[in-house]
């Protein structure tokens, strides 16, 4: 009967873990978006400075993943980007779009400038949004952790 309440407890214990990891997915999510758009965006400003590839071939060969690489494709496909992700805020939202508007538009210097203009507001977004989902993301799990132990303690 023993073996039976413990394990009862570890299943419960995962669930709530479970649930906290899941529920500050938003946040992680958030995060690498915005880590690759400031990557993307200093390779792109180094691929303007010196290789100089068309935007297509930069775009197909950039190895980007998750949702930053699904608005990649479709920017490559249509020229236009439609955000629908949860995670961003409509301002935000509005910012990716004007950023991705302005890909290949131009010419080299212009693009350099407009693009190097948004190297530190991408930085501190990447910083500000890797401190939320730390935070938020150690605060979830714990609450998850707690409830789930609470929820034991109450049942064994």
């Amino acid at each position: 009967m023993l073996w039976i309440k413990i394990l009862l407890a570890c299943v419960i214990m995962a669930f709530g873990v479970g649930v906290g990891w899941l529920a500050a997915g938003k946040y992680r999510c958030r995060y690498h978006f915005f880590a690759q758009m400031h990557d993307f965006n200093e390779r792109y400003l180094s691929e303007l400075g010196y290789a100089r590839k068309p935007l297509p071939a930069f775009l197909n060969a950039y190895p980007a993943t998750g949702d930053f690489q699904k608005t990649l494709k479709e920017f490559c496909e249509t020229r236009a980007v439609q955000l629908k992700y949860s995670y961003l805020t409509q301002e935000e939202k509005k910012e990716c779009g004007d950023y991705f508007s302005m890909l290949g538009r131009g010419d080299a210097q212009s693009q350099s400038g407009y693009f190097g203009a948004h190297r530190e507001p991408l930085g501190e977004k990447k910083a500000a949004c890797e401190r939320e989902a730390k935070a938020k993301g150690g605060l979830y799990l714990k609450l998850g952790l707690l409830g789930a132990l609470a929820f034991v303690i109450l049942i064994i």
